[in-house]
């Protein structure tokens, strides 16, 4: 009866937003696991299984001569970091806790906020399980040369973004339909298996086949990222921009899906899922 709201000014609000997001951010790396450092490892471990099944499969079928001069392996890495960090995104934002989760209730608690902490969770443990392989691999077989890390570390960024603003989407339709959106998430991510183009180059890609994968921002991505990882590569047939206005786009459909789901949002919704 007697108690009153206590208004914080901009920088203080700012700050509180930033450590609920350093929290739930923790919380969203340890969700599967009762440490995070378990999270990391496992997820460094799925990225050497895929190089593992890519390198022995390109090795059996005798094609390791048809792609890029350079590193093979590094090749590999290119494209499976850059898939693994997108899908895990995608994943990550789709699956966040929306209006109708039990952490909502508890202010300044909101869907911002656990939607920003899964998409820098799900970058969290991508980036630092590159960084640890990169380093192994560097002491273990050679030197690694990158023309353009600075480059290269923008498309890995932007393999992020992509898989967010999708993310974002799913999230959006996810309380109005969630078995809708789990499938179309699950089908996402395996037809990414092949449309990203993680597993040749898109400069050799026929014109008869470019229409069913040039659809894909990560087949745009994985292809200039290699251009900036390789001297001998340059992208003829992938750009930037694409990408960048597809994620814009999204991320606004996605945001406005939310903000609509949000003011409409049930508590029944949750028994749902």
């Amino acid at each position: 009866m007697f108690s009153h709201d206590r208004r914080q000014g901009a920088v203080a609000s700012a700050a509180t937003m930033l450590e609920l997001i350093f929290h739930n951010t923790v919380r969203s790396v340890r969700r599967g696991h009762n440490h995070a450092l378990v999270s990391i490892v496992s997820n460094i471990f799925q990225n050497l299984t895929l190089v593992a099944v890519f390198y022995v499969m390109f090795s059996v079928l005798g094609l390791r001569g048809t792609m890029i001069r350079g590193d093979f392996i590094l090749f590999l890495m290119s494209g499976i970091f850059l898939f693994m960090l997108h899908v895990k995104s995608v994943g990550a934002v789709a699956g966040s806790e929306g209006p109708s989760s039990a952490m909502m209730k508890h202010l300044p608690m909101n869907t911002s906020i656990a939607i920003a902490s899964a998409a820098l969770g799900a970058l969290y443990v991508q980036v630092l399980s590159v960084v640890l392989i990169l380093t192994v691999y560097h002491l273990a077989a050679g030197p690694i040369y990158i023309q353009n890390p600075i480059g290269a570390l923008g498309m890995l960024l932007l393999a992020w973004l992509t898989g967010v603003s999708v993310g974002l989407v799913f999230l959006a339709i996810k309380p109005w339909a969630p078995g809708v959106s789990s499938t179309l998430s699950t089908i996402y991510s395996r037809i990414s298996m092949i449309a990203s183009g993680k597993m040749f180059l898109a400069n050799s890609l026929p014109t008869s086949l470019w229409m069913f994968f040039s659809w894909h921002p990560l087949f745009h991505v994985i292809d200039q990222a290699r251009g900036f990882v390789f001297l001998n590569y340059t992208p003829h047939t992938t750009s930037i921009t694409y990408p960048l206005v597809l994620s814009a786009v999204l991320i606004t459909v996605g945001l406005l899906g939310e903000y609509y789901t949000r003011k409409h949002a049930s508590l029944s919704w949750s028994a749902r899922r």
